[in-house]
Parts: C-alpha cells; structure tokens; sequence
C-alpha cells in the first residue's frame, strides 16, 4: 500500500505540470487569434492617423506625424453629425418595434396551438429565405408610389419586416422551453394573457432578445443598400451614406475614410463594451434554446 501511494503522489506533480502546460498552450493559441482578429481595428485607427502619401507608402507601420486632424476634417467634409443622429433615430426606432413586435409574435406561436400555425411558422420561414437586397426595386416602386421615399419610415419599415422572421424564431425557440406551469399558476391568480406577456414570458425571453437585438443593431446600423437607394435628401441621410463622400470615380481620400470610419465603429464598440456579459448570455442562449 505504501508503494502504490508513493506512485500516486509521485504522479501527480507530472500530471499537474501536463494540465498546466495544455492550459499554457491553449491560452497562447486563443491569445494568437485575438490579436489576429482585433489587427484589423487596430490598423483602422492606427491608419487614420496617417496622411494619404503614408498610407500607400507605408501602409502596415505606424505613422512618423500623428495628424488629429483627420477626424475633425472627416467630421465636416461628410457632416457626420446629422448622419450619427438619423442612423440613431432609425437603429432605435426599427429595434424597438423587432424586438416588440417579434416577441409578441414568438409568445402567440410558442404557448398557443391554432390551426394556422403551421402555415405563419412557413410564413415566416419564407421571410428568412428571401434574399433581402433582390427586393430593393419592388420595394422602391411600392414606397414611390404611397409617399415613403426620403423619409425615415423608407428604412425603418423593412428594417424591421426583414429582421422579423429571425426574432420570432429564436424567441419563440427559447419560449418554448418554458415551463407551462408557471403561465398556468398566473392564470389561476387572474393574470390575463397581457399580463403574463408583460410580467413573465418578456422578462424570461431577454436572452434570446438580447441575441436578436444584438445582431439587429449590427445590420441597422451598418446597412448601406436600403438608405442608398431609399434616400436622396442629405439632411436625411445615414451614417454609411456619409463615409461614401471621401471615395469618387477618380480617387478615395483613404485619410479621411479612415478617420470617418473609426469614428463610425465606436458606437458599436461601446455597445458591446457596455452590455458584454448581457450579449455574451444572449448568444449562449440562443445557440441552447433554438
């Protein structure tokens, strides 16, 4: 007995070493790929900073005059202050009515059975398949003809129709889960179907709404095609509009596009700094449940 214990406290160390190197090993692979992924944002900022001459003769290093101007430059050549305030205006509109409109939605397909069910879930299936950008012309005549163009409902309306379908699949994947006695012990207490919406199924859906909201700002706000061809009013055009101002049919002004779009990604940036363990949640969520 005392030999076989010997044995075992004499491996344990070894083992301890091997766990201990794998951690190593896999927190410098995992170390390797973030920087590998955040090179990209680092050359962007590092790169508005530079002049257009430095940029094509020394694109990768840093460079040798810092020139801060870049952004104040950037800001008034693409008036980037009222682009910043409509694509605000349009990303939270557009999200707003998702997130409500897709979880009122997912709560009557999750906790109901009717007979048209089935047909509203393939409805919806259809949205999702559909190519977004194929219905640009269609959707051009339509707004053309009821007196939509240039205006903010030109963008939030498919906005939110186009960003439907997936809100309602993964909150309604995720309300599914949830167990019917506790809509059933609110119904014994008088709680009307509003009320459980509102009280228990809205707050118990967050992470999966979360997840939708997430990645519906990432498309809100970066969306370049519909604001492109929906808009022609300057006073109503968004944030993507406005960086398309520094590149011509000739030639790209590559300090001040860099410049612009810095100041265009932090927004998102701060988002997800801000709301990190609540979006880290919402995507684990919705990779369970749905």
């Amino acid at each position: 007995m005392e030999q076989v214990y010997q044995v075992k406290t004499a491996a344990l160390p070894q083992g301890q070493k091997k766990v201990k190197w794998s951690r190593g090993l896999i927190n410098m692979l995992l170390t390797l790929y973030a920087l590998v992924t955040l090179y990209p944002l680092i050359w962007l900022f590092i790169s508005a900073f530079k002049s257009n001459e430095e940029f094509y003769s020394r694109p990768f290093a840093q460079p040798t005059v810092w020139h801060w101007d870049n952004f104040v430059r950037a800001w008034k050549v693409s008036e980037m202050g009222i682009s910043l305030i409509n694509s605000s205006i349009v990303t939270i509109v557009s999200l707003v009515l998702t997130l409500i409109l897709g979880a009122l939605a997912a709560y009557v397909l999750a906790r109901f059975e009717f007979k048209l069910k089935p047909l509203m879930m393939g409805l919806f299936l259809l949205g999702m398949l559909i190519p977004i950008h194929s219905t640009l012309v269609p959707l051009f005549i339509i707004m053309k003809k009821i007196g939509l163009l240039d205006s903010y409902g030109a963008l939030i309306l498919p906005y939110t129709a186009f960003e439907l379908p997936l809100a309602i699949f993964v909150a309604a994947a995720y309300l599914t889960s949830v167990p019917k006695e506790i809509e059933e012990a609110a119904l014994i207490d008088g709680t009307g179907y509003w009320g459980i919406f509102f009280r228990i199924m809205l707050p118990l859906s967050i992470p999966a709404l979360s997840t939708v909201a997430i990645l519906a700002f990432l498309r809100f706000w970066n969306d370049f095609a519909f604001a492109l061809v929906f808009i022609s009013k300057p006073a109503l055009k968004t944030l993507p509009l406005s960086l398309s101002v520094f590149a011509t049919g000739y030639s790209t002004d590559y300090a001040l596009t860099m410049a612009a779009l810095s100041i265009a990604v932090l927004p998102t940036i701060a988002v997800f700094l801000l709301f990190q363990e609540q979006i880290m949640k919402g995507m684990t969520a919705g990779a369970v449940k749905g």
